[in-house]
């Protein structure tokens, strides 16, 4: 009774669509799960996001959930997860996302799942890194451990907007530590992240994996731009 209660006075909604959801809804609607525009590249070996990484860093795989574009509810949901605390938007993508990610050949055998990390500064002022709860929710669904902070960011960056793909890449290059590398070695590591749009950061990231032996790389991110 108190549950249904505090239901009326906060009734919770939809965070893509804004409508009520149903006490067996996470988050994002059923509705909105199957509207909001998946990219179905988990299934393909030649996508548009492993094309991004050819001839720059030796990745396993790649793929996002969504394709992104302006003022789009999936636009509306990264928004909410990256500025306005929102960390449970993640984890639910995460965990459905997992879900269709362990029954692909392309990325059924990674053991490891690792975010890209936020620098301590920038840490700080937001209070958490948003890609965390996404690299959660697909270490919960997927059933394989999640390591949070064996990956550093050692220089704090400007950001990535606007910047063209060198630019970009400049401003990431050699900017990534790792602090156990032992602990890595032999793994295939799905590396995450929210939005991809040149890959500038995800290579950084995947060739500083990569230099620890034995280790295959894959990527996944929320949403890339509508390739």
């Amino acid at each position: 009774m108190l549950k249904a209660f505090v239901s009326l006075i906060f009734p919770k909604i939809c965070s893509a669509c804004g409508n009520g959801l149903y006490d067996t809804e996470e988050c994002i609607c059923t509705l909105c799960q199957y509207q909001l525009p998946k990219t179905g590249f988990h299934l393909s070996p030649n996508n548009p996001i492993i094309k991004l990484f050819w001839g720059r860093a030796d990745i396993f795989s790649a793929s996002s959930c969504y394709k992104f574009s302006k003022g789009s509810k999936v636009q509306h949901l990264i928004h909410q997860l990256k500025y306005r605390g929102q960390k449970e938007i993640g984890k639910t993508i995460g965990k459905f996302y997992g879900s269709e990610l362990k029954e692909s050949v392309l990325f059924n055998s990674v053991n490891t799942i690792m975010p890209v990390p936020l620098h301590p500064k920038k840490l700080r002022k937001r209070g958490y890194n948003q890609t965390d709860s996404f690299a959660e929710g697909l270490a919960e669904s997927m059933k394989v451990e999640s390591d949070l902070k064996n990956l550093v960011r050692t220089v704090a960056t400007e950001t990535q907007t606007k910047k063209s793909r060198f630019a970009r890449f400049k401003n990431v290059d050699s900017i990534f530590a790792i602090k156990n590398s032992e602990k890595l070695e032999g793994k295939h590591i799905l590396l995450v992240d929210d939005v991809v749009t040149t890959g500038s950061t995800l290579e950084a990231c995947a060739n500083k994996l990569l230099e620890i032996q034995g280790t295959k790389v894959s990527v996944v991110t929320i949403a890339c731009a509508d390739h």
